[in-house]
């Protein structure tokens, strides 16, 4: 048996004996023991204590003995440390002020960022998480794609319509680009740190690229994406690229040139695979699914082995964050069902 992570042989596309799995946002949410330790901390508290989010990321592990593990951060740290304000309040997403807007917001918004100064305790977090790990659970760095991030920083929260980012977009389109070329050159060096302090691979969410029309989901999303990973390749790890909502748009999505990709559940990976070519590929189980009868889990489960075939390079996961209402027992009744 090989002594290399299941998870990064099959990022490597070897034939391996069973598909690892591991869940976005596995860290927290659903948990009880993340529940009960969110009763004494704030969300910020847990994400800038390394022990803290050391405990949460371990939690998961313990519990189901997924084959990965990703830090436990937030996207929209990288903000804050670029000179936002960040919040997070109770029964509410994440706020971020003042918007960015105009050329002077942007122009006072940090352009190179020291990750170990404004962002350390996320490294320090994954030294203490990979010195708890086994050896046969790597650790996942993360960040936000630029243009995800943008979304956030742009329209001052989370949005259904993303009205006042598409404004800036088709109307300003030098300051979106200036926004973005800081984003880019501030989470090359943040997962650069993440990559020194431990992580095995990372992946890069690009959470609202499906919002964009295919002529805009390249200039916008993917380009941003790929000059990131592009400046990674020096490391020799493992890069994937998830772009949600974006099935319709594989022929873009994989000039982000990434080693794996990520698809939410409105793909088919046995037709998006050879759109994709000879990469690796995360997913796709929709997260609801798991409040079915474990039955229906089950069967669910196994309709997207079934697309894979045995295909090496197939990791097993949601097409988006694990719900934090999702019953212990379907997690089980997915594991089952692979392992087994």
């Amino acid at each position: 048996m090989s002594k290399t992570p299941l998870f990064l042989r099959a990022l490597a596309k070897e034939a391996v004996e069973k598909p690892p799995v591991w869940f976005m946002r596995q860290a927290g949410r659903s948990l009880p023991e993340y529940r009960e330790l969110r009763a004494k901390h704030e969300f910020l508290e847990v994400c800038k204590t390394p022990e803290l989010a050391c405990e949460v990321t371990m939690q998961p592990i313990r519990r189901f003995g997924y084959d990965a593990s990703i830090v436990f951060a937030d996207i929209l740290l990288i903000c804050e440390a670029m000179g936002m304000d960040l919040t997070f309040g109770k029964g509410m997403g994440p706020q971020l002020s003042p918007p960015i807007r105009t050329k002077e917001d942007v122009a006072r918004l940090a352009s190179k960022v020291d990750p170990e100064e404004k962002l350390g305790y996320v490294g320090k977090a994954c030294e203490a998480i990979v010195a708890e790990l086994p050896s046969s659970v790597p650790l996942i760095g993360f960040a936000g794609a630029p243009f995800t991030v943008a979304c956030y920083m742009v329209e001052g929260a989370g949005s259904k319509h993303f009205l006042e980012i598409k404004k800036m977009m088709n109307g300003a389109p030098e300051i979106f680009s200036a926004l973005l070329d800081k984003l880019v050159d501030n989470t090359i060096d943040y997962l650069r740190m993440q990559v020194a302090a431990g992580c095995r691979a990372v992946q890069i969410f690009d959470t609202w690229a499906g919002e964009l029309s295919p002529m805009d989901l390249e200039r916008f999303a993917v380009e941003p994406a790929r000059r990131i990973l592009h400046a990674l390749a020096d490391l020799n790890v493992p890069t994937i690229y998830f772009a949600r909502g974006c099935a319709a748009s594989l022929d873009i999505v994989k000039k982000a040139g990434a080693d794996a990709y990520g698809l939410d559940w409105r793909a088919r990976i046995d037709q998006a695979w050879p759109q994709l070519g000879d990469v690796a590929i995360q997913g796709n189980l929709d997260p609801a699914c798991l409040h079915a009868p474990l039955s229906v889990i089950k069967e669910k489960t196994r309709r997207v082995l079934d697309e894979v075939k045995g295909k090496p390079g197939h990791i097993f996961n949601l097409g988006h964050g694990i719900l934090p209402s999702t019953p212990i027992a379907s997690v089980e009744a997915v594991l089952e069902e692979i392992r087994g």
